[in-house]
């Protein structure tokens, strides 16, 4: 049984003048235990609502979403979210930041402190532990946000363009140690991104959605074996893929 699986599902919003806007409709997709999967697709197309949908910070309209084995009915421990911005608490350390989300999770102090340092070590921010935001760069913020994710262990991280507004040298940093510590732990990850390299790349698997109303367009096995290493980007097997889903995006583009 998948993880994650998506049936037939509707997101609609009530807009002004008692119109209506159809985010999803009629989406079907599964993501396995321990893998990869990335949405691609046009700006609008709803990607990052369905990564609200499934961390129950919203409420499908129709159709069947369920998480190891249970509707989806609010958000829980089990399903983790990283946001674009980094959504730190600017007057807690870099610390308090990671243990901020083991608050209610019924562990011994001692515990806790435990898995913030184990977490502090997987992102290599162990030296940092007592600042505060401000004081780190862009890059370093996210890597807070992700340990602070992987803190209570969860069985699916939820990302939504991560690396959106980081300038492209952090960004490929960044996707090195993503790829380290997924290569490392196998957390199940849907992510959320509009960078094709990025998703080839990263993924096992990537949906690719159509202009709003989002639902599936295709689907793609991404062929290469682990572990990937940035010069991939640069093989005749990779750039055909990467043409491949950009004609599949650009089909979907409405001027």
């Amino acid at each position: 049984m998948s993880l994650l699986r998506a049936r037939a599902v509707w997101k609609i919003y009530a807009a002004r003048r008692g119109t209506e806007v159809i985010a999803l409709r009629d989406l079907n997709l599964h993501v396995e235990e321990n893998e990869f999967v990335s949405l691609i697709g046009p700006s609008g197309c709803g990607k990052s609502t369905f990564l609200h949908l499934v961390a129950g910070l919203d409420e499908i309209t129709q159709g069947e979403l369920w998480f190891d084995g249970r509707p989806v009915e609010g958000p829980g421990a089990d399903r983790g979210m990283v946001f674009q911005s980094y959504t730190l608490y600017p007057w807690l350390t870099v610390r308090e930041n990671i243990r901020f989300a083991l608050q209610k999770s019924g562990l011994p102090r001692a515990d806790q402190e435990r898995r913030v340092e184990e977490a502090l070590a997987l992102v290599g921010l162990h030296e940092f532990g007592h600042a505060h935001p401000y004081q780190l760069s862009g890059g370093m913020r996210q890597r807070v946000a992700i340990a602070r994710a992987l803190v209570y262990r969860p069985r699916l991280l939820l990302m939504d363009e991560p690396f959106g507004a980081l300038d492209a040298q952090t960004r490929r940093l960044m996707q090195e140690l993503l790829l380290s510590i997924w290569e490392s732990h196998r957390t199940t990850v849907l992510f959320v991104t509009h960078d094709v390299e990025e998703a080839l790349l990263l993924s096992d698997r990537i949906y690719v959605m159509t202009a709003r109303p989002g639902t599936i367009k295709a689907e793609l096995s991404v062929p290469f074996p682990r572990p990937r290493r940035p010069e991939l980007e640069t093989t005749p097997e990779f750039l055909e893929l990467r043409q491949q889903l950009l004609e599949w995006i650009r089909g979907e583009v409405r001027w």
